[in-house]
């Protein structure tokens, strides 16, 4: 990771993507918890708003 000498005095948060990390692009790094995380959304139930018009 690169370290730049001046710091920009703005609210601008400075990030540095490593081109390296491109090979994990198109791949799904952990199936099972992908398909756990699916099926937990699928069945999710959603809060009831209440909203008086």
């Amino acid at each position: 990771m690169k370290k730049t000498e001046k710091l920009i005095t703005n609210k601008v948060p400075l990030v540095a993507i490593d081109s390296s990390l491109d090979k994990f692009r198109d791949k799904i790094l952990f199936p099972k918890k992908l398909e756990l995380a699916n099926k937990l959304l699928a069945n999710a139930k959603l809060p009831v708003r209440n909203v008086k018009v």
